[in-house]
């Protein structure tokens, strides 16, 4: 049985719980020269205004950040998923503020900074946010446009 559908108030508390307690998203970017999608998970935090998730700079997933700005994230279960559409801007691993390195690796368990490899940390700022469960939920399912949440 389909439960009823949350009310908007509720879809987007329960979006920030998820944005604040996950810790894994799938992130799908796009090359810029050739288009071609390209999907990877990786862990990330959330400081409110923001995802932070970090890579290899050398990784696919980096290159294509660099190149167009622009990402995709699903968050959660087929049945209870967010996705958050973003423009992405890259902070070299030792650039990053003492406290966003310390907070991100303290939620996920992995400190880029301290990896031999180049990392690269993307601070991707929601520019559009959808939150679902059931089909029953499809219709209301945009949270945020242009970076402005929908639901107050």
């Amino acid at each position: 049985m389909t439960p009823p559908p949350r009310t908007p108030a509720q879809r987007k508390q329960d979006t920030l719980d998820r944005l604040a307690h996950d810790v894994d998203a799938w992130v799908a970017t796009a090359g810029g020269e050739s288009g071609l999608p390209y999907m990877v998970p990786l862990s990330f935090l959330w400081d409110g205004a923001a995802l932070l998730v970090s890579t290899v700079a050398s990784a696919p997933t980096a290159r294509n950040l660099r190149a167009t700005g622009r990402a995709r994230l699903g968050i959660g279960p087929t049945r209870d998923v967010v996705l958050v559409e973003g423009s992405a801007e890259a902070i070299p691993a030792g650039e990053i503020p003492g406290e966003a390195g310390d907070a991100f690796a303290a939620k996920t368990g992995f400190d880029p900074r301290k990896e031999p490899e180049a990392y690269l940390y993307f601070r991707i700022r929601p520019l559009r946010i959808q939150a679902w469960r059931e089909a029953n939920e499809l219709s209301g399912r945009d949270l945020m446009r242009d970076g402005h949440w929908t639901v107050p």
